[in-house]
């Protein structure tokens, strides 16, 4: 696959992969060293597809450190001989519990790890998540709910006659009229609205108790997120921080700490 293909320059000794098996995608970044060089994302693959990458573009060997909450998809590249799956144990917050996601766990770290704690991490993805972490890298806690797709696919799905409008809205970063006078702009605005109310909720009820905390927000949808957060409550919305990368941040960290630790 192309987007594995780096200039020789740029085959250095430091040269790692890190990869995020999300629900829908896999997210890929190249680093070099600790710095980032590149992102992107890919469908999930097959055992063959997956097999061939082995064979053709990781020919140098490079470290893979995964994250997945998906299993299946990490059972793929575990054949491969330099790849490190992360689990929760080594995650170094405290208070985690074993069913939380790892990818959760990890853009906290990621979060702690770039701009301190206590921290919020909002995670719009196919789910969207809360979860937080206070001032002595203790997890605090979160939420889950149907992400902003979901909730669009679900109502379709569960009635005979509402159309299914997320594909529709994925490009549409304005919010819809509230008082409806169509079926189309009344499910948007019943989901996008109760959505937002929900997050804004959240946000203020974590400020109550971490003040100056700051807010960070991920996901495939966090950049429509942020411009719906934006027209509906401005003020709210300067205060949060659209960082895509904290999953990255997470794994880039743990192995530092795991580099530390050899030496």
């Amino acid at each position: 696959m192309e987007q594995f293909d780096t200039p020789k320059a740029k085959l250095l000794v430091d040269r790692w992969f890190a990869l995020s098996i999300g629900n829908s995608r896999l997210h890929w970044a190249t680093f070099i060293g600790n710095d980032l060089h590149r992102t992107w994302n890919t469908p999930h693959l097959s055992i063959a597809e997956v097999q061939a990458i082995i064979e053709t573009q990781l020919t140098q060997n490079p470290d893979l450190y995964i994250a997945s909450v998906v299993p299946a998809q990490c059972q793929y590249w575990e054949r491969y001989p330099f790849a490190h799956v992360i689990t929760l144990k080594q995650v170094p917050l405290k208070g985690l519990y074993p069913t939380l996601g790892i990818d959760r766990a990890l853009a906290v770290w990621g979060a702690i790890d770039t701009v301190g704690c206590p921290v919020l991490v909002i995670d719009a993805g196919t789910a969207l998540t809360f979860t937080g972490a206070d001032g002595t890298q203790q997890l605090v806690g979160g939420a889950i709910l149907p992400g902003l797709g979901l909730q669009f696919q679900f109502l379709h799905q569960a009635t005979a006659a509402l159309p299914d409008l997320g594909d529709r809205l994925t490009e549409q970063h304005h919010l819809p009229p509230r008082w409806a006078l169509n079926t189309t702009d009344a499910i948007a605005s019943g989901i996008l609205y109760t959505f937002l109310a929900g997050l804004r909720d959240f946000v203020t009820a974590w400020w109550q108790q971490f003040p100056n905390s700051p807010v960070l927000l991920r996901g495939g949808d966090s950049e429509r997120l942020y411009a719906y957060l934006t027209a509906y409550d401005p003020a709210l919305a300067s205060r949060v921080t659209i960082e895509p990368e904290l999953i990255f941040w997470g794994l880039r960290s743990l192995r530092e700490w795991g580099a530390a630790s050899r030496e």
